[in-house]
């Protein structure tokens, strides 16, 4: 492969425009214990997805025999996580307000098609009830071959088992135009990410009980190769490029790749620089997959996947996506974010990586703390909605989309700490009532 071929997955489509897309992981629970459902069986989650095909229409997505997803007719997606996590994935809108109101209707939808197999739909950062022993893998051919690369790194990689069958979250995708424009905004965003992750803590309960943490789904994502996930390294360079963005990656093993034949194999040893210098068959199309296997805070491609803070609650969905729309597409407010947040080090974001997952909003970047910096974050992300309103690019009630976000700031209590409290009061340890309380 050339530099052309590796730089040609990171660049924009000709004629781009700021869209959003959103995508929410939800769990497909039991009303009354609060367990995910198993992939098959009649009142399973391939039954729903079987649902979704003949009620929604669309094109089934396989892999082998196995449904994993439905592409609807609209180009959103409906498809499967490892665990049976269900996702439900947006088609591109011109703005927050236009996609929050698809995904809104779409879910209900969803839920309601859920309901008729007694199964309740449910976001938010993990999947609280049940234990990792019981849950049946999605038979994806490419599952077995992760979690045996995960396991073959040790401690490394020894909580990807729980990411995959047990987390959810809500990720914001977003565009950029221009070579200027990407460094403008994956600079901000790598900058900014873990206060926002701090801000947004929402997985408190883990197997049916306090686990002692406000965001068990990030302190896992750090057991699983961080290598590949977390902190995007070359994002915090002030003129970071995607050139910069393939040089890294190209020192990141490939786990997996696919066959014209549609099976999965595991990858060689070695980095993909390695592979590539040892002669890579189908090179392009492989590495495209591997772009897939990197799962930083800000994922990158021909768009920027905004993937590393816990799903809030349902009635706040549109919260993160909200967040990240005002602070990058007001330019003004994406280069005052940068401003805030981009003198800390790596090794810094590091350590608050490493906190959050226990202090929430009282975690420290370097020296700074974050509560502070989320309120001035969310300050920004109001101007630069309240920009796009004025222009006629969102809807007047979209910078309100905030609100529940300032209120944590302004209290100190995260969705975390709010279902702490709940869970020893109103919902009294009772998985029934926690699924009623957060289902769509």
């Amino acid at each position: 492969m050339d530099r052309a071929q590796l730089l040609a997955p990171l660049t924009p489509s000709p004629g781009g425009a700021e869209q959003v897309g959103v995508e929410v992981e939800c769990g497909l629970l039991d009303p009354a214990t609060g367990i995910g459902a198993r992939y098959s069986g009649p009142g399973g989650v391939r039954a729903v997805l079987e649902a979704v095909l003949r009620h929604w229409g669309g094109e089934p997505e396989q892999d082998g025999d196995c449904l994993t997803g439905v592409r609807l007719p609209d180009g959103s997606t409906v498809t499967l996580e490892h665990g049976g996590q269900i996702e439900y994935s947006s088609t591109p809108g011109p703005g927050v307000g236009k996609t929050m109101d698809d995904v809104r209707a779409a879910l209900a939808r969803l839920a309601d098609l859920a309901a008729g197999f007694d199964l309740a739909l449910v976001p938010g950062g993990n999947l609280p009830f049940g234990r990792l022993a019981d849950v049946e893998w999605v038979p994806m051919s490419r599952g077995a071959l992760m979690r045996q690369y995960f396991a073959d790194l040790g401690p490394a990689g020894a909580r990807a088992p729980h990411v995959m069958a047990l987390s959810l979250s809500t990720q914001a995708t977003l565009d950029f135009l221009d070579p200027a424009d990407f460094t403008r905004k994956l600079r901000m965003q790598t900058a900014v990410a873990p206060v926002v992750s701090a801000l947004l803590v929402n997985s408190p309960l883990h197997e049916g009980r306090p686990c002692g943490l406000l965001s068990h789904r990030s302190w896992a994502w750090l057991r699983m190769d961080p290598r590949r996930a977390g902190l995007l390294p070359p994002g915090l360079r002030p003129d970071v490029g995607a050139g910069d963005v393939v040089d890294w990656a190209l020192g990141i093993p490939l786990i997996h790749y696919r066959t014209r034949d549609g099976r999965h194999h595991r990858a060689p040893e070695g980095s993909f620089a390695e592979l590539l210098r040892h002669g890579l068959d189908d090179a392009p199309r492989r590495w495209a997959a591997h772009l897939d296997q990197l799962w930083t805070d800000t994922r990158v491609r021909r768009t920027l996947e905004l993937r590393g803070a816990d799903g809030p609650p349902h009635p706040h969905l549109a919260a993160l996506p909200a967040l990240w729309t005002g602070l990058a597409y007001h330019r003004e407010s994406c280069d005052a974010a940068w401003e805030l947040t981009g003198r800390h080090s790596a090794a810094e974001h590091r350590a608050a990586r490493a906190e959050l997952p226990v202090r929430g909003l009282d975690t420290r970047l370097g020296d700074t703390p974050v509560r502070p910096l989320a309120a001035e974050l969310l300050r920004l992300a109001r101007a630069g909605l309240d920009a796009r309103v004025a222009a006629g690019l969102e809807p007047p009630h979209v910078p309100g989309l905030l609100d529940p976000l300032d209120e944590i700031v302004a209290t100190g209590r995260t969705f975390a700490s709010q279902t702490l409290a709940r869970w020893d009061g109103e919902l009294r340890r009772d998985p029934a009532r926690y699924v009623a309380l957060h289902r769509i």
